[in-house]
């Protein structure tokens, strides 16, 4: 550890498959404006922002009734189908959603029981915010290297659609300021959708893709920057970002061993048009190889960054290196690379 960075190295980890499953309810962004019509003419604010200032065109919801629990586990089997693995050969489920229906149990018991998980597959979830998904890569990928396990599912599911109809309604109030607005602005950018990943031995695996590792970085004095629950979220989004690319730029400058000067892909977390133009202009990186899925999904929490890997999977070759990197709520930040 050097300078409060974290950098870490993997030895026997691959990735077998990484799964991504849309959800079939498209909410545009001008159906949003067209819900909000009245507040924005009384506090004279144009239209489109959400497109203008986020980027995002439209976002997703679930059908009613169907929740991220079940998203999750259907992404999850999705996943162990590409892999040719059998669920009874498990040993480690990890569900990083945010999304929450209850404090008690975890999510991540629903998910192991609809997979027909076995009962010597141990199962719990790791919340992180929107770095969730990459912090279960990492335990997995300790347990998988020191030999406890053989396979590992990490799954994410999220579901925007309680908290942004409740925004709507909230910000359709006659009482509604600009400030309610701005503060709740980054709630309607998210969206709903599902990812999951299976990580194997690469001993017994060699045609997987290989784990190298990375470096982390926390910056937790802005941990009150962006805070929310099931039907509030609120943000400072200006904050968010400056503080967010300052911690992006001081985690790239102590990479220790690494040059990911020249990756084939970077794949981050989805958040906005400005979120990813900064972090590709401080760090120096060429656009064309950051893929973008924020314009039609939105900003679907810890699923983003797997789900926006699965829909790249297809233009990569073998050998190709892949870094994942993202900023999550806190602050936190992590950069994790895979060679294709």
């Amino acid at each position: 550890m050097t300078d409060g960075n974290a950098a870490y190295r993997y030895t026997n980890t691959v990735v077998l498959s990484v799964a991504a499953l849309e959800a079939p309810v498209v909410v545009t962004s001008e159906q949003i404006d067209e819900e909000l019509s009245d507040t924005l003419d009384r506090l004279r604010l144009r239209r489109g922002m959400l497109q203008r200032i986020a980027g995002v065109q439209e976002r997703r919801w679930w059908p009613e009734g169907f929740g991220f629990a079940d998203a999750a586990a259907v992404a999850g089997a999705k996943a162990l189908s590409e892999a040719g693995v059998d669920a009874r050969e498990v040993g480690l489920l990890i569900n990083t959603s945010v999304s929450r229906a209850h404090l008690e149990p975890s999510t991540a018991v629903a998910i192991h029981h609809s997979l027909e998980l076995p009962q010597s597959a141990l199962n719990f979830d790791i919340a992180n915010a929107c770095l969730g998904f990459v912090n279960g890569i990492q335990v997995a990928a300790n347990m998988i290297d020191a030999g406890q396990i053989r396979y590992a599912l990490v799954v994410a599911g999220e579901c925007s659609r309680e908290a942004q109809q409740a925004t709507i309604d909230r910000l359709r109030r006659p009482d509604a300021t600009r400030r309610d607005v701005r503060d709740q602005f980054a709630t309607l950018t998210l969206g709903s959708g599902a990812a999951a990943m299976v990580l194997a031995a690469a001993d017994t695996h060699t045609e997987g893709h290989r784990l190298v590792g990375g470096v982390s970085r926390a910056a937790t004095q802005h941990h009150e920057l962006c805070v929310g629950d099931s039907t509030r979220m609120r943000t400072d989004a200006k904050g968010l970002l400056d503080a967010g690319l300052e911690l992006a730029e001081a985690t790239w400058a102590h990479v220790g061993p690494w040059d990911w000067q020249d990756m084939d892909l970077y794949v981050m977390h989805q958040v906005s048009v400005a979120h990813t133009r900064g972090v590709v202009d401080r760090l120096g990186l060429d656009p064309r190889r950051v893929p973008a899925t924020f314009p039609m999904l939105g900003n679907v929490g810890p699923a983003s960054l797997p789900l926006t890997l699965a829909h790249s999977a297809g233009s990569l070759s073998s050998g190709d290196r892949v870094l994942c990197m993202g900023v999550g709520s806190g602050l936190n930040t992590c950069a994790l690379e895979i060679v294709w």
